[in-house]
């Protein structure tokens, strides 16, 4: 009974430390970090399309959190700096990720600010990345004879466009397409401290997917 005791106690102790240090001192070191200067608050449109973006799933296949440049080619790729706390200042919760099946999005706004672009790129992937294993969406679209008033019309490779038929963004596609142009991390972290541009892709995304 003693050796049982002398277990579980070390157990609860083992516990404690591991919650002090993983979860109580960083809380307490964060708590206090303000927002990265450059760094700016959601639209409304945006917070809307981060939600979206939450329900689909990405981030299971996308991370927001590049690697330094001693530790991984991430800076190369396109993906940007490496992130401080205060980047996340108005996320809630945190899109971190775990995995990559696809590329790092922290700056998907610098490198495709083209909101036609990442409608098509969710309609359907291959259209501008040949290979790629992301899934289309083509429930977040609409298939119409003609465009409406007011209808934002998705502007496809024509090899790619439905015979005689236009495709029309729904709000739910136009507010996650908002967000992740409004992913753009690409100010310096200091005041005195400029970073090298990403570089802009016209065509395709810089990491295949």
């Amino acid at each position: 009974m003693e050796s049982e005791y002398k277990l579980l106690s070390g157990a609860m102790v083992t516990l404690a430390l591991a919650t002090a240090t993983l979860v109580v001192v960083p809380h307490m070191q964060l708590s206090d970090v303000p927002p990265s200067e450059g760094l700016k608050p959601y639209t409304e449109q945006q917070l809307r399309g981060r939600q979206v973006y939450i329900e689909m799933g990405c981030v299971y296949c996308h991370s927001q959190q590049p690697r330094s440049q001693s530790q991984a080619p991430d800076f190369q790729r396109g993906w940007g700096r490496a992130p401080v706390a205060g980047d996340y200042y108005y996320d809630s919760p945190h899109l971190l990720g775990t995995m990559r099946t696809g590329p790092d999005l922290f700056n998907i706004g610098a490198r495709q600010p083209s909101v036609d672009w990442n409608l098509g790129h969710l309609y359907n992937p291959r259209a501008y990345v040949p290979g790629s294993n992301m899934p289309s969406f083509p429930f977040m679209f609409r298939l119409k004879d003609k465009a409406d008033p007011g209808d934002k019309v998705v502007s496809l490779p024509p090899s790619f466009v439905p015979a005689g038929k236009v495709v029309v963004a729904t709000p739910e596609a136009l507010d996650l397409v908002a967000y992740l142009i409004g992913l753009d991390h690409t100010y310096p972290v200091k005041p005195d401290v400029l970073l090298p541009e990403l570089p802009k892709q016209a065509g395709a995304e810089g990491a295949k997917q």
